[in-house]
C-alpha cells in the first residue's frame, strides 16, 4: 500500500464491485472483499495497488479477525448482495433471514467495526442499493424490504456520522447487466435482454463521483435507470 487513499469494495471479484474497483484503482489503493478468493487475486493482478481481501461477510468472527490492523480507511463501497425473488406466499423464514443476513446485517456490521478507521480519515461509504429500495414489486417482497432496510441505514449513518466527517451516499441503481441480474430474471422465468439494462461501468461511474466529490459536496443519493426505460 501507498500514501494514496485506502479503498475497500466488497463483492469486487464480479460485477458491479469489480467495475467499481477498476474505476477507482488510478486513484486508490484497494482492498478487494468476496469470498470468491481466485477471482479476487485475478483482479488484483490487473490493478495497481489492490490486494485481494477474502472474507464471508456474514462470519462475523472472520470479519472481525480481517479488520484488524485497519487503523485508516478512505472509502468503503458496500456492493455485496444476495437477491432471492418470491412472493410472500412462497418466501421462507429462511430465505427472509439470508437476505437480511447479507443485505443489511453484514452491511452494518462491518460499517460498526470500521467506523474508527472512516472517522479518522473523515471518509466516504457507499452503499449499492437498488430501485427496490424505494418500491416494492410482486415477487420481490423479501429483497425489496432488505433494501428499503439498507437505504434507513444509510440515512441514520449519515446523520449520526455527519460531525465526525464520515459521508454516506446510497446508489439505487435500476436493472444493471451482471450475473446477480441473470439469477433474478432467471427466477422471474423471464427473457434476459441486457441491451434494455444498465451496465456495471456506468453505476460503478456513479460510486466513483460520490467518491471523488469535493471536500465542499455531500451526494447523498444517486438514482440511475436504464435510459431505455
Amino acid at each position: 500500500m501507498t500514501d494514496r487513499p485506502l479503498a475497500l469494495i466488497t463483492g469486487a471479484s464480479r460485477g458491479i464491485g469489480a467495475a467499481v474497483a477498476r474505476a477507482l484503482a488510478d486513484d486508490h489503493d484497494l482492498l478487494l472483499g468476496g469470498r470468491d478468493a481466485d477471482a479476487l487475486a485475478a483482479l488484483a493482478a490487473e490493478l495497481p495497488s489492490a490486494t485481494a481481501w477474502p472474507v464471508e461477510l456474514t462470519d462475523d468472527a472472520a470479519v472481525a479477525g480481517a479488520v484488524g490492523g485497519l487503523d485508516r480507511l478512505d472509502v468503503l463501497v458496500h456492493s455485496a448482495g444476495v437477491g432471492l425473488m418470491g412472493t410472500v406466499a412462497e418466501t421462507t423464514a429462511q430465505t427472509w433471514r439470508r437476505q437480511f443476513e447479507v443485505n443489511v446485517v453484514a452491511v452494518a456490521e462491518l460499517t460498526r467495526l470500521l467506523l474508527p478507521a472512516l472517522r479518522t480519515a473523515r471518509g466516504r461509504v457507499v452503499l449499492l442499493n437498488s430501485g427496490a429500495g424505494y418500491s416494492a414489486r410482486p415477487g420481490w417482497a423479501s429483497y425489496a424490504a432488505s433494501k428499503f432496510a439498507l437505504r434507513a441505514f444509510a440515512d441514520a449513518l449519515r446523520a449520526e456520522e455527519e460531525g465526525n466527517g464520515v459521508r454516506v451516499t446510497s446508489v439505487h441503481p435500476g436493472r444493471t447487466d451482471t450475473d446477480m441480474q441473470r439469477e433474478v430474471v432467471r427466477q422471474e422465468s423471464g427473457e434476459y435482454r441486457p441491451e434494455r439494462y444498465l451496465r456495471a461501468e456506468s453505476v460503478a461511474a456513479a460510486v466513483a463521483l460520490a467518491v471523488r466529490a469535493s471536500d465542499d459536496a455531500a451526494v447523498t443519493e444517486v438514482v440511475l435507470r436504464p435510459a431505455g426505460g
